[in-house]
């Protein structure tokens, strides 16, 4: 993670104990994480491990939460979900025991997106819950990619919440202007396909939803990236060269390129970032280093800050 980055956050963080749960409480690197956390920055984190479920379990807040969480699941598998640490810290963010909460290093995204759903539920006017890395450059650049994560085939409504909820993480987290290019295999009408008609529809219902938010597509990257790319291909557009929030047109392609970029230009992932739950609950890859839950985290503590929770605080233990 670069430090202009970390040294930002730590700022905004200030010296408020914000309390961050790690789900994976018993796995090593979630430890080493807690640790470098506890050590660095003034963030409080808590180990969900099987102590600490057991522990919070049996907490009427907690309880009660889950309850009415999984009313409608199945009883051997709202008795399973109960004693899941994921479920517990997810909870613990509900009721107010905790700010924000990260999962994932030992199990798929798609059971950290459950229990957010369940228990958080979504924010208003979110229609899906979406996901984005931001990706730390190793010449001081910070850029978003998205959708890595959570939605496969994301039709032109999904593309512009994609793009919409991606540029409000940009924002929140590197306090800059996010400028959007939503990705193509085509440049302004060099290939026709319906897959290149759902970006451009994409594009357009961006521009409805967020006019203020400076978008263009359908672009190929190279003539997103680079300005001169650009100029050739995209004569007229204001963006290439300015992008810094890059929407994928599927999850395969976004999934692929994140990790491209990691391991062959060296990047440093932060992610998978949830977009769309009502208080900060994020994902880990299943391959993560102690750093990387560090850095998830750290923006979970940032994220805490700047969101205020959606839900009903009916359930609010403070």
């Amino acid at each position: 993670m670069g430090q202009v980055l970390t040294r930002s956050w730590l700022r905004a963080i200030g010296d408020r104990p914000i309390r961050v749960v790690l789900a994976d409480g018993d796995d090593p690197r979630s430890a080493e994480a807690a640790r470098q956390l506890a050590d660095t920055t003034p963030i409080v984190p808590v180990l969900a491990d099987h102590a600490y479920v057991a522990e919070l379990g049996a907490m009427p807040p907690i309880a009660a939460c889950l309850s009415h969480a999984l009313a409608r699941r199945p009883p051997l598998e709202r008795r399973r979900l109960t004693r899941s640490a994921l479920y517990v810290a997810a909870a613990a963010v509900r009721t107010g025991l905790a700010d924000a909460c990260v999962g994932g290093s030992q199990r798929p995204t798609a059971d950290v997106v459950r229990a957010g759903l369940r228990v958080l539920g979504m924010a208003p006017g979110v229609h899906t819950v979406t996901s984005s890395f931001l990706m730390g450059l190793r010449d001081g650049r910070v850029i978003a990619y998205a959708d890595c994560a959570v939605v496969p085939e994301p039709d032109e409504a999904q593309l512009a919440e994609i793009a919409i909820a991606t540029s409000r993480t940009f924002a929140d987290l590197t306090g800059e202007e996010p400028v959007v290019a939503m990705l193509s295999f085509s440049t302004k009408g060099s290939a026709e396909h319906h897959r290149v008609d759902s970006v451009r529809a994409a594009v357009e219902l961006v521009r409805h939803r967020a006019p203020t938010l400076e978008v263009d597509g359908e672009l190929q990257f190279d003539a997103a990236f680079a300005a001169d790319v650009g100029a050739r291909k995209a004569a007229g557009s204001a963006v290439p060269g300015r992008v810094n929030v890059f929407v994928f047109p599927s999850l395969e392609a976004a999934n692929i390129a994140y990790k491209i970029t990691e391991r062959l230009a060296g990047a440093t992932a932060i992610g998978p970032l949830l977009q769309g739950l009502a208080a900060p609950m994020n994902d880990l890859s299943r391959g993560c280093a102690p750093a990387d839950i560090a850095a998830v985290a750290l923006a979970s503590a940032v994220q805490a800050l700047r969101q205020a929770p959606h839900y009903d605080v009916s359930l609010s233990a403070r």
